[in-house]
């Protein structure tokens, strides 16, 4: 010290102190009170912001009363320099770490809103919060008097073997990026791959991507495979769909009745069965003579993927119901076997083929 310590260096030194220390008080108590209003808005991001400015605030407030008391004290420039160098460091390490935060709630807020699912894909909040990281901890080493002009060089250098070495890793990370970029697989979306892997995408980190299939079961498929693989995405253009169902009904029906009866079935299906589309039209189908059957198709709407299972279930439970109701036969498969001396000929039998003899 260049001079003794008094009563008149403390109280100041005090005031200081005490006010940084009511300051970051009140500025708690505003913050929370802000915090409850941002939790009745709609957009998702002034509640990052709010947090963040919760745990930097406060303590900007007591790093300021501690520099306004240590400029009171009667300090040597050396150790007043070395006070106020920690303070910065201080505060650049509390607003990295918030500017982190904020950065990929923000980031994390954009890719769930455009993507319209509930979850977000990790691999752009993780590269923007390792990106926020890494310039505040350069900032921190000119701050501190640590020359970053070689780091950076080494670094360059550096990368290059590390990229050499990791190769895969790196392709799965862009690939990863190429795909949301694209916006062919967002998560939440139904996917199928042409390996047999289906299921709704749960997340695309920097490596990989989790696929969860019907039986709950998760699925982890390198990115860089996905990105190869034919895949075919039930959720876009549109996520709405069809499905068909096969029937088929006797050759004595009256197939105006058929029409008029199905309709109605596919009509109570699509108003009273959760996950269908009430606005679908109707469709059927005639196609096919059968062996014993007239064969048609049934064009059902489906509100996403995993609805259609429970549609056709119901579906099928209610035109059974009614086609028994009204009288109208679903014949089961039948062939006519003709019986001859020695041998049984099938009517459907091709020239040059066989008989099948008896005993």
């Amino acid at each position: 010290m260049t001079e003794d310590l008094t009563v008149d260096h403390l109280l100041p030194a005090g005031i200081a102190l005490g006010a940084g220390l009511l300051g970051a008080f009140l500025l708690r108590l505003l913050l929370r009170w802000l915090a409850g209003h941002a939790d009745r808005t709609r957009w998702s991001g002034d509640d990052v912001i709010v947090a963040a400015l919760r745990t930097v605030a406060p303590w900007a407030a007591v790093a300021g009363g501690v520099a306004g008391a240590a400029a009171a004290l009667p300090l040597t420039r050396t150790v007043q320099h070395s006070v106020n160098q920690v303070l910065q460091v201080l505060l650049i390490f509390v607003a990295t770490v918030t500017a982190a935060r904020v950065v990929a709630g923000l980031v994390r807020t954009v890719t769930t809103s455009r993507s319209g699912v509930a979850g977000s894909a990790t691999i752009f909040v993780n590269i923007t919060r390792i990106l926020v990281l890494a310039i505040g901890f350069l900032v921190m080493l000119q701050t501190l008097g640590v020359s970053i002009a070689p780091m950076l060089t080494a670094l360059g250098v550096g990368g290059l073997a590390v990229a050499l070495a990791l190769q895969d890793t790196l392709a799965n990370l862009f690939a990863g990026i190429h795909i949301l970029a694209s916006k062919t697989v967002q998560p939440g979306d139904y996917i199928q791959l042409s390996s047999g892997e289906e299921g709704y995408v749960e997340d695309i980190n920097w490596r990989q991507t989790t696929v969860r299939e019907l039986s709950n079961n998760l699925v982890v498929i390198p990115n860089g495979q996905l990105a190869k693989s034919n895949m075919t995405n039930f959720m876009r253009p549109e996520q709405r769909l069809t499905v068909l169902v096969q029937v088929g009904v006797s050759y004595d029906s009256d197939l105006e009745h058929v029409e008029r009866v199905t309709t109605e079935v596919i009509a109570e299906v699509m108003t009273e069965v959760g996950g269908a589309v009430p606005d679908h039209e109707p469709a059927i189908r005639f196609h096919t003579f059968g062996d014993s059957r007239i064969g048609f198709t049934v064009i059902l709407g489906v509100g996403e993927f995993s609805d259609q299972y429970r549609i056709k279930h119901e579906f099928i439970k209610r035109l059974h119901k009614r086609y028994r109701a009204v009288g109208i036969r679903i014949p089961s498969p039948a062939r006519t076997v003709a019986l001859q001396q020695g041998a049984v000929v099938l009517p459907q039998q091709r020239a040059g083929e066989d008989s099948v003899p008896l005993g």
